[in-house]
């Protein structure tokens, strides 16, 4: 937002000992994704689903996997990162089928049986399915089916004591305690699960429960869940603190640190307030540095790549309650931003709305932009697909206005074709030409090639494209099939 108001940011974090300092300005400065990020931490699916080794597994399992079978979105596409691993796509289909059991299990959700249904699903009769493996437990131990009765034979304490277990952060739970949660938040989960179905409206999408670190319901259940799996197969067990800074990836704050970052967030001010962005640092507290604790830097340079702030933003009026795709398209695009002849798609924060280009999907063109989920100050992305002479994307705020019914429902507010920057050409290393010099017609090529979706063999493109139906607006994965037979790894966000 503050890229596209043109307002200098003065960005900082912490992240326990360490912290950081930095001035955004646009155009003047880098922003924060000026540089690449790591690539967040991956576990095979086959891990996770069958040989789990640490805690982390567990939890993972619980959280991503079990609570979103039981009470969210069948197999969280949005955890898994296919891969194509033959043990990963063997798992994937095991997966499935058990995704399938599960199901039926669902429909038990509040009845008195339910907690067994899916204690003896998960740790017992899926536990004795591996054991039957062959070969896979000749390197490791091999996890240990367990019986819902027998345990609940021997929780009578803890059955007594389940208030307390349940105040209790710090302590990791016996089995037997760990039973009791597992029984009381599938319990108080079933119940928000049924009162959510009960006042559900008929246009409404099926309601579910997802993970929220703060969300002691969820918590309790992740806990118990990870903690039983984690006796299963030897592994450690954690208490509820613990797993909740795991799997909400949380780094605890330090008081000292936020105070000294705060204190350079001052500093920096002073050179905001001046505007003496040139003098502006980007400073980082290393308090375990052989040196020194601060290491300041010089502001760097925006990345004439970033996605984010090598954009041009503009912005348009827009009567709503007429206005439609091809409005927009055809009188501000074409018209007033010089993509006449181009070829481009407009995107939201959904997905695609419309391809203009040949064998494009253009089905949009006459929905109203309401209809597409367009309203008061939406954002908009127009991204060039010529190869050549590549523009940078263009980020169009959509602003409400009333226009007269003899004028065209959309309106720029600027009045002649701004300048839009091209896309920088890029290097590429070239042979030599036998004197130890480069050819000078390859030295530089054009931009890289279009972000065209390709096509597949079947001819159609694999992309998220957004289409409305009858119920509504709906995110459509052409490539879905393909992708999920693929194989894949869980991820978890750092």
């Amino acid at each position: 937002m503050c890229l596209a108001a043109d307002v200098p940011l003065i960005e900082s974090g912490t992240t326990g000992f360490n912290g950081q300092v930095q001035v955004i300005k646009k155009g003047v400065t880098a922003c924060y994704d000026c540089t690449p990020k790591e690539a967040p931490k991956s576990f095979p699916v086959c891990t996770i689903r069958s040989t789990p080794s640490q805690p982390i597994h567990c939890i993972v399992w619980g959280k991503s996997y079990l609570l979103n079978e039981i009470f969210g979105t069948s197999e969280d596409q949005a955890a898994f990162d296919h891969s194509t691993d033959a043990d990963n796509a063997k798992e994937i289909e095991e997966l499935k089928k058990e995704s399938e059991a599960l199901k039926m299990i669902r429909d038990a959700t509040g009845t008195s049986k339910f907690p067994q249904m899916l204690f003896d699903k998960v740790f017992s009769a899926d536990i004795e399915r591996l054991r039957s493996v062959e070969g896979m437990w000749t390197s490791r131990r091999a996890p240990e089916p367990l019986q819902y009765q027998t345990i609940l034979a021997q929780a009578g304490e803890a059955i007594a004591n389940k208030y307390k277990i349940l105040n209790d952060d710090q302590r990791v739970w016996s089995l037997e305690e760990s039973l009791v949660v597992f029984n009381d938040s599938l319990d108080r989960l079933s119940k928000r699960i049924l009162e959510l179905k009960k006042n559900k409206k008929p246009e409404d999408p099926d309601p579910t429960i997802t993970f929220d670190k703060d969300d002691i319901d969820t918590l309790d259940f992740v806990t118990a869940s990870a903690n039983i799996r984690s006796t299963i197969f030897g592994i450690d067990k954690k208490s509820r603190f613990d797993t909740k800074q795991m799997a909400g990836n949380i780094i605890p704050a330090i008081a000292t640190t936020n105070a000294i970052v705060a204190g350079l967030c001052v500093l920096q001010s002073f050179k905001v307030l001046k505007g003496e962005y040139a003098q502006s640092k980007e400073v980082f507290l290393t308090p375990f540095a052989p040196a020194r604790l601060l290491a300041p830097d010089r502001s760097r340079e925006p990345n004439p790549e970033c996605p984010v702030c090598s954009v041009y933003f503009t912005s348009i009026v827009a009567d709503l309650s007429r206005a439609t795709l091809k409005d927009l398209v055809d009188d501000i695009v074409m018209s007033k931003l010089g993509f006449e002849g181009k070829e481009f798609v407009v995107n939201n924060d959904i997905g695609t709305l419309v391809e203009c280009f040949e064998d494009g999907d253009d089905e949009n063109l006459p929905k109203k932009l309401t209809d597409l989920g367009i309203k008061k100050d939406s954002f908009l992305t127009v991204i060039d697909q010529d190869d050549e002479d590549t523009l940078v994307n263009v980020v169009i705020n959509v602003q409400e206005g009333t226009l007269k019914e003899d004028e065209k429902p959309v309106k720029a507010t600027f009045s002649e074709i701004p300048e839009i920057p091209r896309r920088p050409k890029k290097l590429q290393p070239v042979a030599a030409n036998g004197n130890g010099e480069l050819n000078d017609e390859q030295a530089v090529s054009a931009e890289p090639k279009g972000i065209k979706r390709p096509h597949g063999e079947d001819g159609e493109p694999p992309l998220k494209k957004l289409k409305i139906t009858e119920s509504g607006t709906d995110i459509v994965d052409v490539d879905e099939v393909q992708s999920r037979a693929a194989g894949g790894a869980i991820v978890i966000d750092d």
